[in-house]
């Protein structure tokens, strides 16, 4: 049985409706990869993974940690479709090795989220780890781009209750997907895009990477755009996404 609670995303503090937390008290939110538990009391944050939308707008996300041959020709697909405000998450390891990659990013109009500096689970560390993690990508990120993120995907879509009550005290936003591409496992251009297209929604937000271990995107990537335009869907970045809107969350029981 899945039950789904909504947040008014104006307010930004994401928290649980009090009638609500009255009838629940914890719940597991399905990350597309494994089960993270989730607390849904009043007093907890929680993550974003989609937005109760009326028209039909999505946002396009795209991880990166790692390598150097997949981003750009990412983005010139991108820009050759006239998409200028997808949301990249970015590791800030990977930023500084290659910060004018990230300056195209901007350059070309998108959005920067935090990845994280270090590529791995923030639900194995102790949270003065997480913290110094998340703000040592904060620092290297806003040096680059001169301007702080205030999303964050945590590496490996891995978190719960306590990484997302870490970031919140940092003043992010925890940022999920409803929409798995599944690219990360190059089962074929075929597969990518039906996975992103068969089953979207408004308010839907996509998970795509361009680390040099997603072999695909870039060949699906003009597949998807043209599916999607002729669905009749606008993209849009995370922050016009979730602007004056409501966001979900979804307890799988």
């Amino acid at each position: 049985m899945n039950f789904i609670w909504v947040w008014n995303a104006k307010s930004l503090k994401r928290y649980m409706v009090v009638a609500v937390a009255a009838l629940f008290t914890a719940g597991i939110l399905w990350t597309g990869q494994s089960q993270v538990p989730v607390f849904t009391t009043d007093d907890q944050p929680v993550a974003i993974y989609k937005v109760n939308a009326e028209d039909k707008r999505i946002a396009l996300t795209f991880n990166i940690s790692w390598g150097e041959e997949r981003a750009i020709p990412i983005l010139d697909t991108l820009k050759e479709h006239e998409i200028d405000n997808a949301t990249f998450f970015i590791s800030a390891a990977w930023a500084e090795r290659h910060p004018e990659v990230v300056e195209r990013m901007v350059e070309d109009g998108h959005e920067i989220g935090n990845h994280g500096f270090r590529h791995e689970h923030y639900t194995n560390w102790d949270d003065e780890k997480i913290k110094s993690d998340i703000q040592t990508s904060h620092r290297i990120i806003q040096e680059v781009t001169k301007e702080g993120p205030t999303y964050l995907r945590p590496p490996n879509g891995s978190f719960d209750e306590r990484v997302l009550k870490i970031a919140e005290n940092l003043n992010y936003d925890v940022i999920h997907w409803s929409i798995d591409s599944k690219d990360w496992e190059n089962p074929g251009v075929d597969a990518i895009v039906e996975n992103v297209t068969s089953q979207v929604t408004n308010g839907d937000i996509v998970l795509l990477h361009a680390s040099d271990s997603a072999k695909q995107t870039k060949e699906a990537l003009p597949q998807i755009i043209a599916e999607l335009n002729e669905q009749g869907f606008k993209f849009t970045n995370v922050s016009d996404l979730i602007s004056g809107a409501e966001v979900s969350t979804e307890e799988i029981q």
